[in-house]
């Protein structure tokens, strides 16, 4: 009786070990699976992280290529506002000459009808 005790005792430790070695060894394969998780979602993340500033230099780009075309189309607006101003002052300068000229030739004409008359008048009072 105790050496069939003894047999069951050893039949069940090594039971136990089996049991053991099996537990360990699907803890070392979830151990690996987590530390593969692990990597993979390092390298995941990096991935992420390089193309998130990808992207930012992109944006960043582009901002500067809209304020550049901005800053264009700004000068360019200046520009002709101050041709169009240029502009505007040549035809004042020029309609100013011209209202003068022509003031002195209706002056001119003016006093050529006044002496024409002020010859005929004398004419006719001779």
């Amino acid at each position: 009786m105790i050496l069939n005790s003894i047999r069951n005792s050893e039949e069940l430790q090594r039971g136990a070990i089996e049991w053991l070695e099996k537990a360990r060894a699907r803890l070392r394969k979830i151990e690996i699976e987590a530390d593969q998780f692990r990597v993979n979602g390092y390298s995941e993340i990096e991935r992420e992280k390089f193309n998130l500033i990808n992207s930012t230099y992109k944006s960043l780009d582009q901002l500067e290529n809209y304020k550049n075309e901005t800053i264009h189309f700004e000068q360019q607006r200046a520009i002709n506002q101050v041709r169009q101003r240029v502009f505007q002052q040549d035809l004042q300068v020029a309609l100013g000459t011209l209202n003068s000229c022509l003031n002195k030739e209706l002056h001119l004409r003016t006093i050529s009808a006044n002496i024409g008359m002020f010859g005929a008048m004398k004419e006719i009072t001779d």
